[in-house]
């Protein structure tokens, strides 16, 4: 199936009937070098956002079926009008929904994972000639409810049908020219990056690069889909390439990202005895509430305070998660703070140079900025710091590394 291309179409990519008939030829353009196209293609614009506002505007608290039911939507009446833009060039298409086209999921709503993909009716309509267009974001579970992915799920989606398919490779298409070493808006002189590890693709991803879902990142690299970040408005740049790339202990910084989509809660007082950690987080796993840093302190007395964070929306959802534990142990209280960021430096090996970290501390320190927390890994150094002073350390510190 070498000769099948997925290409992912973001909100920004088709916000205006315009710009879906731009895109249709560019795809039926892609067709007519001999290859087989599935478009995977997210809600137009900000239309997901309008949909989530008149959701809470009726209800305060939805049921996350029926919020999983009205936000696919989005996604079928962009899949519809680019099968119809494409059908105005000659060219024979048909829209799915995920469902439609096999995608099958956990029992999980908002942010469901894929279990399995049935790709009969995929490969049936691309053995009849026709353009394949797919509704990102959603899938079927096994109640038969619709369940989507959660925000960038349809990324996921896209590189699941290429890794299912054996595809020749997957085009993410989004509004900027690649992936690049921070946030061109925030960062003027950020540097595109024209190939880039699975790993350190997955690390910058998953520490606030909003170009890419974590889940697709992971997904690309344990099927070893190539994959390429590339704009959807400036098609002669080639983008960035994300494939396995060997490095030989060359410890290079690749990028330095914030993420000011998080919470810091910290329960207080806590008894220090065994099982007491696994019973909070297995309270947070039961609700599928993911988990970034975690700091345990040793206070006097027996007691421990254990500090975490988590994304902004799970946050009220945490907070009653973390109170219900306090009160079960006898805990003292829950504290939240809400204006912090995540800050961190990306590359293979860093931390096996300790002059990186050194560098970056020392950075933050002639700016007088607070670290609250740290963790590292092979390829990042990340540590907390309040809001406010994050575009500038992020200024700084990729001056310093770049």
């Amino acid at each position: 199936m070498n000769n099948i291309v997925v290409q992912k179409y973001g909100g920004t990519s088709v916000g205006s009937v315009q710009l879906i008939s731009k895109i249709a030829k560019s795809i039926v353009d892609i067709k007519n070098t001999g290859k087989k196209v599935i478009a995977v293609v997210s809600a137009m614009g900000k239309s997901t956002d309008e949909l989530l506002d008149m959701a809470f505007s009726i209800n305060k608290n939805p049921s996350s079926r029926e919020l999983d039911m009205l936000l696919s939507t989005g996604e079928q009446v962009s899949i519809s009008l680019l099968a119809m833009a494409i059908e105005s060039l000659n060219e024979e298409a048909i829209s799915l929904t995920g469902p439609q086209c096999g995608i099958m999921t956990d029992l999980h709503h908002k942010n469901a994972r894929i279990s399995e993909i049935n790709t009969k009716r995929i490969i049936r309509e691309l053995d009849d000639n026709k353009i394949v267009i797919v509704a990102g974001f959603q899938g079927l579970n096994d109640n038969h409810d619709i369940a989507t992915l959660g925000r960038g799920g349809s990324d996921t989606t896209a590189v699941a049908l290429a890794a299912a398919l054996e595809a020749e490779y997957c085009e993410i298409y989004t509004d900027v020219d690649g992936v690049f070493s921070s946030d061109p808006r925030i960062v003027k002189n950020a540097k595109q990056i024209d190939e880039i590890s699975y790993d350190e693709m997955l690390e910058l991803a998953k520490l606030g690069a909003k170009v890419l879902h974590p889940r697709s990142v992971e997904m690309a690299r344990n099927y070893n889909v190539p994959l390429y970040v590339r704009s959807s408005f400036n098609r002669d740049n080639p983008g960035t390439k994300i494939t396995e790339v060997k490095i030989m202990e060359n410890y290079k910084v690749r990028g330095v990202t914030i993420d000011n989509e998080i919470a810091r809660l910290s329960v207080t007082g806590v008894p220090d005895r065994p099982g007491i950690a696994f019973r909070l987080f297995e309270l947070l796993a039961e609700k599928n509430i993911p988990i970034d840093m975690i700091l345990q302190n040793l206070n006097h007395n027996s007691v421990n305070d254990i500090s975490f964070t988590v994304p902004i929306e799970n946050l009220a959802e945490s907070i009653s998660i973390a109170a219900k534990f306090k009160d079960e142990i006898n805990a003292l209280s829950v504290e939240v703070k809400d204006n912090v960021s995540k800050l961190s430096l990306v590359g293979t090996g860093i931390t096996s140079n300790p002059k990186i970290a050194s560098k970056m501390f020392g950075t933050l320190y002639e700016m007088k900025i607070n670290i609250e927390m740290i963790t590292t890994s092979e390829t990042k150094i990340s540590c907390i710091i309040e809001t406010p002073k994050t575009n500038e350390a992020l200024n700084k510190l990729h001056d310093v590394f770049f």
